[in-house]
């Protein structure tokens, strides 16, 4: 017989014990990490497919704060409610906590050492190769058609060659979006609003604990 008590207590811990496990790999900031977030998630847990995935990066990256945060959050509420969220909030922020204070503890003692800053530099080329990986994995599931390719590479020139701010290019995104869709239902236009997957193989139900 279940116990439904049991079984979200085990839930919570779970989701706990992957988010703190997930959480040392913030080097380098959320996007970062994306790619060790799919690799928990997706192919050892099975919590969640690519696609949920993909659309979790983008929605966290809009969102304000850190992405990684915003990430474990919408993971957590997704896994277990309220309570789901604040597992997952608590145990991917408390490892970067303590390593940040273990680091500025030894900081002032190695910071003239020329190996100590050999390897924060192999650790920089390694976070950008992550960061492309993750844009990677965004790019395959916001980038599907003529209308989000050009949104794309407009705002990458803006960010690029202009001084706008981010959140003025957040915000007219799904404003653009918006109204492109609304054109093209108005003019008959088969329109889509995420790219076209095969079937999910496997269905991920969720309990509901949303409190």
């Amino acid at each position: 017989m279940k116990n439904p008590i049991y079984d979200r207590v085990k839930m919570l811990m779970q989701i706990f014990a992957v988010f703190f496990k997930i959480g040392p790999s913030t080097f380098g900031g959320g996007y970062a990490m994306i790619a060790t977030i799919e690799e928990e998630i997706v192919h050892k847990k099975k919590w969640m497919n690519q696609r949920e995935i993909g659309e979790m990066v983008s929605v966290s990256g809009s969102a304000p704060g850190g992405v990684a945060v915003n990430s474990a959050a919408f993971i957590g509420y997704r896994l277990g409610g309220v309570a789901g969220s604040i597992a997952a909030v608590a145990a991917i922020t408390l490892p970067t906590f303590f390593i940040v204070l273990i680091l500025s503890l030894l900081g002032v003692v190695f910071k003239e050492n020329v190996k100590a800053g050999a390897a924060l530099k192999g650790i920089h080329a390694a976070v950008v190769s992550l960061i492309i990986v993750a844009a990677y994995k965004m790019w395959k599931s916001s980038v599907f058609d003529i209308a989000t390719l050009i949104i794309a590479a407009i705002t990458v020139i803006l960010l690029l060659f202009t001084g706008i701010h981010p959140f003025y290019l957040i915000l007219g995104g799904p404003t653009i979006g918006i109204a492109v869709v609304i054109w093209k239902r108005r003019n008959g236009i088969t329109t889509r609003t995420e790219k076209e997957r095969p079937e999910e193989t496997k269905e991920h139900h969720f309990p509901e604990y949303y409190i």
